[in-house]
């Protein structure tokens, strides 16, 4: 976009897609980032940070409505919630919420930013049809990423803003709290079993170990919604987001556990949410021992989130064809994507040393 300005509004800007789109949009020339969160963003230079509830409209309107220059909006708010139709509909209230007030506010609107994932093919529910691509059959709902998008549909039509939809798997970056984050799930699992002198087991079950898997780079995947937000080609569509390669457990894991310099074992189901719950004693005792961080352990990771993806013992792949047609090609060996994200943590004193 040389030569002109923009605003970014990043929604949920402290979580791991947020983050990594807060970051990558404030390092762009002429380009002004909002960050909205509910609880306060770290890490963030560059950022204007705005606490905001996206629940209360009340406070959507006092907050957002200032913000006239906002050009694009990159939606990565989420709320879990424990039925399918709970979760659409605060999910969808988020969304709502925060688009009505923007809409009214920001005559310069040019686009909309949603992030699904493979929920929209049913990765949740048991093996899928794969690759997925994006022209697959909707399965039953309710299902928020449908209803959201639904939303969005509905609300562009004869609008001059457009909006795209974008689908990772198993997104991978820097977030504190955050739910679903890959990366602090083993980063953490493996330095505790290092500290115990333990190797490095995957803790799912052989079919999981085998089956074919992929996952997003956060920074693929805010690169994708700069793409995205810039081609008019990418409006009103959906598109898969991946590294661009695919793996297998059986021979990541080996090159996971190089990274931390230790041996592997033979995988046996153990779940994380249970083995690991008494381990925060230890994780207190290495914070103090390496100098790390000090962050809650309940606060550090999500168990059960590694759980879901540990045990997905089915193949989770989906094309990235339409993407690249479209014009994205961007990429990352998964490798030196989880390589670098271990050295990242360690130089953030997240994750304790080598040495």
């Amino acid at each position: 976009m040389s030569g002109s300005k923009r605003s970014i509004l990043v929604a949920g800007a402290q979580g791991v897609i947020g983050q990594a789109a807060a970051k990558h949009f404030s390092s762009l020339p002429d380009t002004t980032v909002y960050g909205l969160s509910r609880r306060k963003i770290e890490d963030l230079n560059g950022v204007t940070e705005i606490n905001v509830d996206l629940l209360s409209p009340g406070d959507v309107e006092h907050t957002i409505a200032p913000l006239k220059d906002v050009t694009h909006i990159i939606f990565g708010a989420y709320m879990e919630k424990d039925t399918p139709g709970e979760r659409s509909t605060v999910n969808v209230s988020l969304l709502q919420n925060l688009l009505t007030v923007v809409e009214k506010n920001a005559p310069g609107l040019k686009h909309v930013t949603l992030y699904q994932g493979g929920k929209a093919y049913g990765a949740d529910l048991g093996p899928f049809k794969t690759p997925a691509r994006e022209d697959d059959p909707r399965l039953m709902g309710p299902n928020f990423y449908y209803d959201q998008e639904q939303y969005l549909r509905e609300s562009q039509s004869g609008k001059k803003w457009s909006f795209s939809v974008l689908r990772p798997e198993a997104v991978c970056g820097y977030s504190v709290g955050n739910p679903m984050n890959l990366t602090m799930v083993i980063g953490v699992y493996a330095a505790i079993s290092r500290e115990l002198g333990l190797p490095l087991r995957f803790p799912g079950p052989e079919a999981a170990y085998r089956a074919l898997y992929q996952v997003t780079s956060a920074d693929i995947l805010a690169k994708a919604a700069a793409w995205a937000g810039e081609t008019p080609s990418a409006a009103n569509e959906i598109f898969n987001i991946t590294n661009g390669d695919y793996f297998r457990w059986q021979f990541m894991w080996p090159k996971i556990a190089k990274a931390f310099r230790m041996e592997v074992a033979e995988p046996i189901p153990m779940p994380l949410k249970v083995y690991m719950a008494d381990k925060a004693p230890l994780w207190a005792k290495m914070t103090e021992k390496y100098g790390l961080k000090p962050i809650p352990y309940d606060h550090l990771v999500s168990w059960p989130f590694g759980d879901f993806i540990f045990n997905s013992a089915f193949d989770n792949i989906s094309s990235t064809v339409k993407a690249r047609t479209h014009g994205f090609h961007d990429c990352i060996d998964t490798e030196d994507m989880f390589t670098q994200f271990f050295d990242d943590m360690r130089s953030r004193h997240i994750l304790p040393p080598l040495d």
